[in-house]
């Protein structure tokens, strides 16, 4: 029995799967944010629970919102702040006392959408996630790609390409920098540009997506500039890595809008002035994840 656990900054989820893939159990639970040592017990808890609910034991992957240093072991880069600098590995193996296979929550999507999600017929899947945050995973023959600095895919740690005048030095990010593609292209920042452009406060994403459906002005504005700016973002990966296929995910993908004007938003910022290359939905939803944590015994 294959188990994935995939701690996110606002669920922790679990998922229990037969080496086929067909899945046997799923649960999650809020995360409880800003607490190391909770999110810890919560991760055993589900273990335990789940395996005493099947009556089974099994391999346990985790996919961890950050990555994991490959000298220290510490995490880094998390959106989940309170991972950062925190021996994770070490804790989630004094916690689980067993094997462990740990990987980005990026990486894990791109891998679980690539063997048998929207990108199992293609050989390089870039996976984007536009959610509370905005991340990326890269999955070459349907294994995660990490490289020697496991970075590989922070996408949404990268500049914003092309910036205009008032897009610069852009807002400051949870890294330390200013002006990641995280502040332009994350749902939060979906929302924050529209009301500084005029829009009502306190709506979600597809509460101004539904305006903008409306014909309201600051909505189809926060809108358009929304998607250029994924477009740059994505435009530059064409450049550098030209991937067989771009899967979407996250919530920003449930506006069904986002993938039929993005391949036009995205030529028009490519080198090459052929893009041919498939924008598709995740098939797994926000359970890609959990299931690509879980797949990683099969790697």
């Amino acid at each position: 029995m294959l188990i994935g656990v995939d701690w996110g900054g606002t669920k922790i989820e679990i998922v229990a799967m037969e080496a086929d893939g067909t899945e046997l159990l799923r649960e999650r639970e809020l995360t409880p944010r800003g607490d190391y040592e909770g999110c810890l017990r919560m991760v055993r808890e589900l273990v335990e629970r789940i395996e005493v609910t099947l009556g089974r034991s099994g391999s346990v992957g985790i996919g961890i919102p950050g990555s994991v240093d490959p000298i220290s072991g510490k995490g880094k880069g998390g959106s989940s702040t309170w991972i950062n600098g925190m021996p994770i590995v070490e804790d989630l193996h004094r916690v689980l006392r067993r094997p462990l296979r740990i990987q980005n929550d990026a990486d894990c999507f791109a891998a679980s959408e690539a063997r048998d999600g929207a990108g199992k017929e293609y050989r390089v899947v870039f996976g984007v996630i536009l959610a509370s945050g905005a991340g990326a995973g890269i999955a070459i023959d349907k294994v995660a790609h990490h490289g020697p600095n496991n970075s590989a895919g922070d996408w949404g740690h990268s500049p914003l390409p092309y910036p205009t005048e008032n897009e610069m030095p852009g807002d400051e990010c949870y890294c330390g920098k200013r002006g990641c593609l995280e502040t332009w292209v994350s749902g939060y920042s979906f929302v924050r540009d529209y009301e500084r452009g005029g829009g009502s406060r306190g709506l979600t994403p597809a509460d101004i997506a539904k305006r903008m459906r409306q014909g309201e002005v600051s909505a189809i504005d926060a809108w358009n500039r929304y998607v250029d700016r994924v477009g740059r973002g994505l435009s530059v990966v064409v450049n550098a890595l030209d991937p067989d296929v771009f899967v979407l995910g996250g919530g920003m993908s449930n506006i069904s809008e986002l993938q039929q004007v993005l391949p036009e938003a995205i030529k028009r910022w490519t080198f090459s002035p052929v893009f041919v290359t498939p924008v598709v939905l995740s098939r797994h939803g926000d359970s890609s994840g959990v299931r690509g944590a879980a797949w990683l015994w099969q790697e």
